[in-house]
């Protein structure tokens, strides 16, 4: 399947799907993506398990929502369009007078045409959003002694799930790339479609080659929630195994290309994808660190610590139909999904080309042990020079350097370093 097929599976079938962070449209979203790639595993987190220092929320699912005037005229409602609730609204069935309602009505008066996304995961109250001039207009046209009739037909369910989508390609090598993106936001293009549009892309193009030098990994998560618990469940593993990757997330748009670099901007992740932006002769733009805002805060939190980079074409909250109903296939294009996909594919596969040493044993190992041979068994006053390389190598080979950045650490040609990597990778002292 092209890109322009998953582009139009975005626009026709998932775009119209509500979806939260838990509940029957992001399970519905995973299994039609699932339906394309049958390899994918959605697997699941029941909500009140304990996640680091979170609790997987309540699941919550809605049926219906909407406000009746005093005439039984339907005013809002969120079959018209699902942003016109606030995400994890609590049920309701009751009569109330105009002052009363507009407490529980959000809009932007700054975008008075656009519907705000607004949600209330840990806390339980109820809402809706209209765009400002609607708003405008409920309050002119109605009294303050007027009565509406306000129904929200949802439900929370404490025995429910946080649903999740893994698929794993194998590569030759143990050694992982992850690929994250996230299915947890409704009627969103940008901040929620291009991010899947583009790693069902990756799955597509990547399945394809043959002898993958490393395990590509794709996860479809919750933001913030789902990384938090997926991490909770996989962190030993991944902590052993991957040596980058890539939060995939406001991709799509056709505006700039931009990232955020992995907390100290050092791993092969940030060395890759500047590897692709050069390779591919596009200018972007670096958002620091402390603009973070989406994954990359768990992936790259203490104790964490996975040097993942986010790739972006309009970073989150930094374009003007961020959260909104105006972020739609509109602001999404083909080929601003096209022109992410080939930063993301360019920088997966000169990373997927890396070679990313990794100590086998802690502290200093003892070199001059028969099997090695590799340091003096006198000491002298001065350090043999291919004795101080092989230590040199051996205090950066920690799983977060290329061989490229190791040499230009230690100070060493990159053939010299290749060759001391060969001989470390021989006597078995690294992987």
């Amino acid at each position: 399947m092209s890109i322009k097929k998953y582009f139009q599976l975005a626009k026709q079938t998932l775009f119209p799907i509500c979806r939260s962070i838990t509940g029957r449209g992001t399970l519905r979203t995973l299994k039609i993506i699932k339906k394309n790639f049958p390899k994918l595993k959605i697997l699941k987190v029941k909500s009140g398990t304990k996640v680091f220092d979170w609790r997987v929320p309540v699941e919550w699912n809605i049926k219906d929502a909407y406000i009746l005037d005093k005439n039984n005229k339907k005013i809002i409602s969120f079959k018209t369009n699902n942003l016109h609730l606030v995400g994890y609204s609590q049920p309701i069935d009751k009569t109330i007078n105009k002052k009363k309602l507009l407490k529980h009505i959000y809009s932007l008066p700054n975008k008075p045409r656009a519907i705000p996304y607004v949600t209330s995961y840990y806390k339980k109250r109820w809402g809706f959003c209209i765009t400002h001039r609607q708003k405008l207009e409920l309050d002119k046209s109605y009294k303050k002694t007027d009565k509406f009739k306000v129904i929200i037909k949802s439900k929370f369910n404490s025995k429910g799930n946080l649903n999740y989508g893994e698929l794993i390609l194998k590569g030759k090598s143990k050694q992982e790339i992850l690929i994250s993106t996230y299915i947890c936001h409704p009627s969103m293009a940008n901040n929620e479609l291009s991010g899947p549009i583009v790693s069902m892309s990756l799955i597509n193009y990547f399945s394809k080659i043959k002898n993958l030098q490393k395990t590509l990994r794709f996860i479809f998560i919750p933001e913030t929630i789902g990384s938090i618990a997926y991490l909770n469940k996989n962190l030993a593993y991944l902590k052993q195994h991957v040596v980058g990757g890539y939060n995939l997330s406001c991709i799509g748009d056709e505006r700039q290309h931009s990232c955020m670099f992995s907390k100290y901007r050092t791993s092969p992740s940030d060395e890759s994808l500047i590897e692709a932006y050069k390779k591919l002769k596009i200018k972007y733009k670096i958002y620091s660190f402390l603009k973070r805002g989406s994954d990359e805060r768990q992936y790259n939190s203490p104790g964490v610590d996975l040097g993942i980079t986010s790739i972006f074409r309009s970073k989150y909250g930094e374009y003007p139909e961020y959260h909104t109903s105006l972020d739609n296939f509109e602001v999404v294009t083909l080929k601003g999904v096209k022109g992410g996909f080939k930063v993301a594919k360019t920088a997966i596969s000169a990373l997927i080309k890396k070679t990313i040493p990794k100590n086998t044993i802690l502290c200093e190992p003892q070199m001059s042990a028969r099997a090695r041979g590799l340091y003096p068994t006198i000491s002298q006053n001065k350090q043999n020079t291919s004795t101080k390389n092989y230590m040199n190598f051996l205090q950066y080979a920690d799983g977060k350097n290329s061989l490229k950045k190791i040499s230009k650490i230690i100070k060493i040609s990159e053939s010299m370093t290749k060759n001391v990597y060969l001989i470390l990778k021989k006597k078995k002292l690294i992987t």
